[in-house]
């Protein structure tokens, strides 16, 4: 048996490319050899299983550093360059690689330094090495072209070059694999929002350079595994966090799992916002799993609460909404689009909003549910971020059915930013007051102020831009949707329109004022019904915005299916400025959120 083996793997070897030399097993056991083209250890590609363009060149046994990685662009590619931490090295027994391109021969060229046995030596070596083509799901209709983002790189400015910006889309149109669970003891809940996800890197050429197989992770036939994966954001280690559903995860960029963690029992229902806190806390977006109401009845709640986790996933606090806000506020409920009240689109409600007789019947009737509508038990708030700002303990959400609230560790509203409609004592106080840049009054009537200002409406992401900001004088970020703006649905739907804007608050005066917009003179084009971000990036003094359903409903679709075209668009602006020095569209994919990601963060600096 032994000679068997032994012959096979010579015969094996000679199979290899020539030149190549080879590792081989230990002296107890069969000599069997692997093929290495430099002069440490074996390419191991996808070494974690679920990122399918990275890989490890594994020390072979020495140790190394000095470190520097350089995957070789395709022509007019571009480059991913970076030095290799110490930690890493010992944390991937060998040299991370991350930024392959798929379905290509890739040449990585690497520098490092061998120590052994007494010797220090230099090396700079090129590998070349084959990374298989992007696999995602199929959702079995004929308006799927491709198997990941089809990119159109409209505008990068050199100076954004550089960049890498994680994508997290839906698969579009949405598959079926998932939705095959309701909640039903207590009833309610938003378990059967369960989507195929579409998560990848894109460099500004528009080629992917990282994708995550998140079929490995989340099965959408697992009540406990399924759910569409969001919230990402990039931690101070440089890996990735996210939830989905019943879970929430930490995973590095290599694809590595650093934690894998089902929700605590009293919550449920993650999606949206995962704050990685300063306080070294995690804020989630969920909703009680078990909530008794004042009426007797049990439910679900439905996006109305948010859960603070320590490190090792004990929960410190959470902050339960129908108890800190008016969960029967329902003037934004009434005048939202009915046809796309979250991503739950549908086009045969499009233009029809709610009347107050058919939210009073939900109760009559004891609907609950991922429903538009008042009280918990169905999605009266609707929160799509949350931010802690550090400077006082409290969290900024933003509630899409309410607004933009701050809210202290003591349950307490700080302040509102809102139209002040259908505020009742004990909010409407809160409500702040439009200023001009000389801090006079706008004058404003019910939803509608003078110039240029406006409030945030249906908004996604409201984020507190930290190095800009102070205990008192602080600026939010919010990208702006636009439904129901002033509290109302336009003549002709082609008058909506999408904005990502900054407001500067001043929390003792309690006043805020518009300082920073782009969207308006964009039009219909870039209105987004649903989802999108607006985030300042402080390496380069950006605004990130992403129009993540921009032509949604526009255009009739050619496959047939009665979702328009979309058309999301990736763009960075410089600081104050309305031009983008980055622009690039993506085709036929429906978008959550988007931003840049380090790659200097993940592999140098930790």
């Amino acid at each position: 048996m032994k000679f068997q083996l032994k012959t096979m793997a010579a015969v094996m070897a000679t199979t290899f490319v020539a030149g190549a030399a080879f590792a081989s097993g230990g002296a107890s056991g069969p000599a069997v050899t692997f093929a290495v083209q430099g002069n440490i250890g074996e390419v191991i590609v996808n070494p974690y299983n679920i990122a399918p363009l990275t890989a490890v060149i594994r020390n072979g046994g020495y140790e190394i550093k000095d470190v520097e990685v350089r995957i070789v662009p395709k022509l007019n590619g571009q480059e991913i360059k970076y030095k290799v931490s110490d930690r890493q090295l010992k944390t991937n027994a060998g040299i991370p690689v991350f930024g392959l391109y798929p379905d290509y021969l890739n040449t990585v060229e690497v520098k490092y330094t061998r120590l052994y046995n007494g010797k220090v030596e230099k090396f700079e070596e090129s590998y070349q090495f084959y990374a298989p083509p992007v696999y995602t799901k199929s959702n079995g209709m004929p308006g799927q072209k491709g198997t990941m983002f089809d990119t159109e790189v409209k505008t990068v400015h050199p100076d954004f070059k550089d960049r890498l910006y994680l994508v997290g889309n839906q698969l579009s149109p949405i598959a079926p694999q998932g939705a095959r669970f309701a909640w039903n003891n207590p009833s309610g809940g938003a378990l059967e929002w369960a989507f195929n996800s579409n998560i990848g890197v894109i460099d500004t050429a528009g080629d992917v350079r990282w994708y995550l197989l998140d079929t490995l992770i989340s099965d959408p036939t697992n009540p406990w595994t399924s759910g569409y994966m969001m919230g990402f954001q990039q931690t101070k280690d440089g890996a990735l966090t996210w939830g989905f559903g019943q879970r929430y995860v930490k995973y590095d960029l290599m694809g590595r799992e650093i934690f894998n963690r089902q929700l605590p029992p009293q919550y449920s229902d993650f999606s949206h916002a995962f704050d990685n806190a300063q306080n070294g806390h995690s804020f989630l977006r969920v909703a009680n799993a078990d909530y008794r109401r004042p009426d007797g009845k049990r439910v679900h709640t439905v996006r109305d609460v948010i859960v603070e986790l320590d490190e090792n996933g004990g929960v410190v606090d959470d902050f339960r909404l129908y108890d800190i806000l008016d969960p029967y506020r329902d003037n934004i409920v009434k005048a939202m689009d009915q046809g796309a009240v979250c991503l739950n689109i549908d086009a045969d409600k499009a233009g029809k909003t709610l009347s107050a007789e058919e939210l009073a019947r939900m109760d009559a009737n004891g609907q609950f549910g991922d429903i538009a509508g008042t009280g918990p038990g169905r999605n009266w708030a609707h929160v799509n971020s949350v931010d802690y700002d550090p400077t006082d303990d409290s969290i900024i959400i933003s509630s899409r059915h309410q607004g933009i609230v701050k809210i202290g560790r003591d349950k307490k509203v700080k302040w509102i930013l809102a139209s002040p409609e259908g505020w009742k004592k004990g909010w409407a106080e809160k409500v702040l007051t439009p200023v001009d840049s000389n801090g006079n009054k706008i004058k404003c009537e019910g939803s509608k102020c003078e110039g240029d200002f406006d409030w945030s409406w249906t908004q996604h992401t409201a984020w507190r831009i930290d190095s800009k900001s102070d205990k008192n004088v602080i600026y939010v970020s919010v990208f702006d949707n636009g439904d129901a703006r002033g509290m109302e649905q336009p003549p002709l739907p082609d008058m909506k329109y999408s904005r990502a804007v900054i407001y500067k608050i001043d929390q003792k005066k309690m006043t805020v004022e518009q300082i920073w917009e782009v969207g308006k003179e964009l039009g219909h084009p870039y209105f987004c019904p649903v989802t999108g971000l607006t985030k300042y990036m402080e390496d380069k003094d950006s605004m990130m915005v992403y129009w993540s359903t921009a032509g949604l409903g526009a255009t009739p679709e050619k496959a047939g299916n009665k979702l328009g075209r979309l058309q999301p668009h990736i763009a960075e602006y410089r600081w104050g400025e309305t031009q983008p020095v980055v622009d690039i569209q993506l085709n036929d994919t429906f978008g959550y959120q988007a931003f840049p990601i380090s790659v200097e963060l993940a592999f140098t600096k930790n």
